[in-house]
């Protein structure tokens, strides 16, 4: 794409319309801006007409925070990660290293607590009955609710 400059010169911009962006990343338009409001993105770069422009690398990073958030992890604790550039080595930042390790870790958490609740539903359904015991989930859980009937 290209763009004239002001003056005589040609002042050259290739990149993504917002619109583009949004198609290519799945993050809506409004959120795109958000992000920049909030500095999770930097500022947009700018074709003379003013409309934003968006390069190969931003669309990486915008794919990287659909990514975390997948995760679960909040844009605050995506921040550190995205300051780096996207062939950085984690290793080499044992701070963020074990950031995203304790993050994997409540992941696995999260997942055997769902993987019990499956169970006790499997558990349930092949006794073709709710009853009345206790229903313990283990993993610092608290106990199932008991529903008592009245008689």
């Amino acid at each position: 794409m290209s763009e004239a400059g002001a003056g005589t010169s040609l002042h050259i911009v290739q990149g993504y319309s917002i619109k583009q962006t949004a198609e290519l990343t799945g993050i809506t338009e409004d959120t795109i801006r958000y992000y920049e409001k909030i500095g999770l993105l930097p500022r947009a770069q700018r074709k003379g007409n003013s409309h934003r422009i968006y390069s190969d690398n931003d669309i990486e990073t915008m794919k990287l925070i659909t990514c975390l958030k997948k995760t679960g992890m909040s844009l605050d604790d995506m921040r550190p990660y995205l300051d780096l550039s996207l062939d950085s080595n984690l290793s080499e930042y044992p701070e963020l290293h074990e950031m995203i390790l304790n993050h994997k870790q409540k992941i696995l958490d999260q997942i055997a607590s769902l993987q019990q609740i499956v169970d006790l539903i499997d558990s349930k359904i092949d006794q073709n009955t709710l009853g009345p015991q206790e229903c313990e989930l283990t993993g610092g859980q608290k106990k199932m609710p008991v529903r008592r009937t009245i008689r």
